[in-house]
């Protein structure tokens, strides 16, 4: 018999094999799209805003977002695993140094700016990383005998060019 925390566990890897879902902390701007059904129709409303505090319990994970709309301060919260939500989207991320940001609540103007996290990439991205067979000293001299044919080619061209232009000019008076 299963107990309910495998139940959820299990809940959980079903929604992540359908939607993905970004990994983002309090302090990061997010951008949540959320399903709205008007009669039979649906469509994506976005909400913007200052993710404040995340709450991590498998199924029952939830976010609230902060965002100030005509000088109010408006903060939803959501489901991370619920249906509603189309999608998430980082837009950038934050530099705090704690999990609940209900301070920010208090903010107005600049106190309630939080400021950008940079992200550092040290190494190569093996995503990006092209893999070139090696050569042989035989390949390697035939392209610099082409490289070298294209730039004296390219230099007849150029010195053309040069005497095109090179035409005594009439001066009219």
């Amino acid at each position: 018999m299963k107990n309910i925390e495998d139940i959820n566990r299990i809940s959980v890897k079903k929604i992540l094999a359908k939607k993905k879902i970004p990994e983002f902390y309090a302090g990061d701007t997010v951008k949540v799209g959320v399903r709205i059904v008007e009669g039979k129709r649906e469509r994506v409303q976005y909400f913007e805003g200052v993710c404040i505090q995340k709450k991590n319990r498998n199924i029952n994970s939830s976010f609230t977002v902060r965002k100030v709309s005509f000088g109010e301060g408006v903060e939803r919260t959501f489901a991370l695993y619920s249906p509603i939500i189309g999608s998430i989207k980082v837009v950038r991320s934050g530099n705090v140094r704690r999990a609940k940001l209900y301070y920010l609540r208090d903010r107005r103007g600049k106190s309630a700016r939080i400021s950008e996290k940079i992200k550092k990439r040290i190494g190569v991205d093996i995503s990006e990383q092209v893999v070139e067979k090696e050569t042989t000293a035989k390949e390697e001299s035939e392209k610099e005998g082409l490289k070298k044919e294209n730039l004296i080619k390219d230099q007849d061209v150029s010195s053309k060019v040069e005497l095109k232009n090179d035409k005594p000019k009439t001066e009219k008076k």
